[in-house]
């Protein structure tokens, strides 16, 4: 397989199949990555993984994978400095990845205590956003729209992973050029054949992978669930000092958590102000 984007570094097509959506106590049970470089050759590496807890008979229902399949094969733990060795250098893209690949491979690279795998200096590039702005609808038919194929084994990690890179390729083909209207009612024309304007579009800037903070209005970081939600860390932080401890204790994600942590140390060295 070939493909067609103008890439200055290879852009890790990726996708997981996991025990459930839950990204801090699920596990990966299946990987696939199809590393696009820029000469326009595509490497596909997939690979099924021991979650050391059991599949829920609710998702291998819908992947196809079950205990027996994954009982040999290795631990997340075991095959994480290779996985980052093949991820280091590329800018990573799926479908959806944003809100779930990324944050639970952030998720298990954590938990195994591993700083192998370094988002800095990263783009990421979500199929699903520019698919839902552009045209509303799911993988496998959206992969119909674009291709014009039927997309077979679906829910197969590597049979996904390809398709999205297809759609990407397709979307990048039909999109360069169109203008469409955003939120603030400027035209604008955000698809283009560079995966920094790929991020801008689908990506914008990141607090957590799992949402629960965002940048408000003026790039300052906030609360993005609950009854602090729009309210600035810093300030909650100040005002109720024992919010960061609840949620250092409660069921955050990890990637969550470090973030949390790293804006306390920032107020306590003076960076934040009070």
């Amino acid at each position: 397989m070939t493909h067609n984007l103008k890439l200055k570094k290879p852009l890790a097509v990726f996708d997981l199949e996991t025990t459930g959506t839950n990204i801090s106590r699920d596990r990966i049970v299946e990987l696939s990555v199809a590393k696009a470089m820029p000469d326009g050759t595509v490497e596909v590496k997939t690979k099924r993984v021991n979650p050391e807890m059991p599949i829920p008979i609710e998702s291998s229902l819908i992947h196809g994978i079950y205990d027996e399949d994954v009982k040999d094969e290795p631990t997340f733990r075991q095959m994480a400095k290779s996985l980052a060795q093949f991820l280091q250098g590329c800018d990573l893209a799926g479908f959806n990845s944003n809100r779930f690949d990324i944050p639970m491979l952030v998720e298990e690279f954590l938990r195994v205590g591993s700083d192998l795998f370094d988002l800095k200096n990263r783009k990421f590039v979500d199929a699903q956003r520019i698919f839902h702005q552009m045209e509303p609808r799911t993988l496998a038919a959206g992969y119909k729209f674009y291709t014009g194929k039927t997309l077979e084994n679906a829910h197969s990690a590597e049979a996904d992973t390809l398709a999205t890179l297809e759609v990407i390729c397709a979307q990048v083909e039909k999109y360069e050029g169109v203008k469409i209207t955003n939120k603030k009612g400027e035209e604008i024309e955000p698809v283009k054949n560079d995966v920094q304007a790929l991020h801008d579009f689908t990506s914008g800037k990141i607090v957590d992978f799992a949402n629960r903070l965002a940048y408000d209005d003026n790039d300052v970081i906030v609360f993005n669930f609950g009854k602090h939600k729009g309210k600035r860390v810093t300030d909650v932080f100040t005002k109720e000092k024992g919010y960061y401890d609840w949620m250092m204790n409660s069921d955050f994600p990890l990637d969550t958590k470090r973030k949390l942590t790293e804006i306390k140390l920032s107020m306590a060295g003076g960076l934040f102000g009070s």
